[in-house]
């Protein structure tokens, strides 16, 4: 076995932090430390996706509102600014995150109405125009939710068009991190990332980049061991 320095300069060298949990976990389980970093590492690592956009992943997936896990997006934060990520790329990350819950919305409203159904809306309806370019893969969902709210689609697209920071992500960019954000074990709403891969299909990007924005999701279950370690760190060895 590896002697525990050596394991935590190579764990800091891979992942760029180095925490309590780790700590516990080089005492409790050195093993761990030194294939975890090997594991959690390797998408970022072989991928083709710059390390800006490998950073925004990953603060996207811990600002998420189904993770919360502020010291990891304390750390992905300062890399994917020391990456080159603007501030305009930041916000506009955050801007994506708070869009998340929308497929959820989409779903259960489509229920709502197979079981309610109400006249569709109309085609001269202005909204009939914005849905198609702004949310076209969600389009047949946006109308059907519109023809029984239309001042929620408005709203809504007024925040999907207007509440953007200038300069911020491109298109492929914006369709990675939602891959990865819909397809993380903590949110896991497999139609949408069906949907989304059929649009990177669609778009051109390669299926390379796409399976490294889902395999970068995986290892943030990390936080469950780091949650015990600490916890076990802290009540000590039984006597």
């Amino acid at each position: 076995m590896t002697d525990p320095d050596t394991l935590k300069a190579n764990f800091i060298a891979a992942r760029g932090y180095w925490r309590p949990w780790n700590e516990a976990l080089l005492h409790g389980n050195p093993a761990f430390i030194e294939r975890y970093a090997a594991y959690a590492g390797h998408p970022a690592r072989t991928g083709p996706l710059s390390a800006r956009m490998v950073e925004l992943i990953y603060l996207a997936l811990d600002a998420s509102a189904t993770h919360l896990y502020e010291a990891g997006l304390t750390t992905h934060l300062r890399l994917a600014r020391q990456a080159g990520a603007s501030e305009a790329d930041l916000f506009d990350v955050l801007h994506r995150v708070t869009l998340q819950g929308l497929s959820a919305v989409f779903q259960a409203a489509d229920l709502l109405h197979e079981a309610a159904p109400l006249p569709p809306l109309e085609a001269g309806h202005p909204l009939q125009a914005r849905i198609a370019a702004a949310c076209p893969e969600q389009a047949g969902s946006l109308r059907r939710l519109a023809a029984a709210d239309p001042g929620y689609v408005t709203a809504l697209l007024d925040f999907l068009e207007l509440g953007r920071p200038q300069g911020g992500l491109q298109p492929r960019e914006c369709l990675l991190i939602d891959l990865a954000l819909h397809a993380c074990f903590t949110h896991a709403d497999l139609p949408a990332t069906h949907a989304l891969i059929q649009q990177g299909v669609a778009r051109g990007i390669g299926r390379a980049a796409m399976l490294q924005a889902l395999q970068l999701g995986a290892h943030l279950a990390v936080h469950g061991a780091a949650l015990g370690a600490v916890v076990f760190s802290r009540q000590g060895p039984q006597s």
